[in-house]
């Protein structure tokens, strides 16, 4: 399937998505992701990862409300999709069966 192939990065900020349930935006996934991995990120890429997961269905984006703590301004929500879902699952699956053909690793 052209086009829906999930790189590394892509499936970690899709996997946030889902685990931020309804309060996915650029600044809480790049916290969960410092959280959850220790990794630093920057909000650029966060946001150039999420136009792409766009772009392939994975995602959807809508404005949340404005808030005085931004200055008015309403920020750019994310949600995942049900191909979205799908995708990590083929990933997952696939992730799984290589590695239980890896020698020496018990299922």
């Amino acid at each position: 399937m052209k086009g829906t192939h999930l790189g590394e990065f892509e499936e970690m900020i899709l996997l946030m998505v889902g685990i931020l349930n309804g309060d996915a935006y650029g600044i809480s996934i790049l916290k969960e992701i410092e959280e959850q991995t220790g990794r630093t990120v920057t909000v650029s890429t966060i946001h150039t990862a999420l136009y792409r997961l766009e772009e392939k269905g994975f995602v959807d984006s809508y404005v949340g409300g404005a808030s005085n703590a931004r200055g008015g301004r309403s920020k750019r929500l994310y949600k995942i999709t049900s191909d979205g879902r799908a995708a990590l699952e083929n990933a997952r699956n696939l992730r799984d069966k290589l590695w239980k053909l890896m020698p020496g690793i018990n299922p």
